[in-house]
């Protein structure tokens, strides 16, 4: 079985969520791994294309 795939904005909500945790808890690491995951999840995202005739 193939495991089901998360959309990108279920990425940025866990990485703002992890983002929020570390500052709250004054864990530069948990934070700075947050804000690894939304730009990463942003960067995975492919481009619209449209076509044009």
């Amino acid at each position: 079985m193939s495991k089901p795939k998360t959309t990108d904005s279920a990425e940025k909500l866990k990485g703002s969520v992890k983002e929020a945790i570390g500052k709250l808890i004054g864990d530069g690491k948990i934070e700075a791994e947050g804000k690894a995951e939304q730009i990463s999840a942003k960067a995975d995202a492919k481009p619209k294309t449209t076509s044009k005739p």
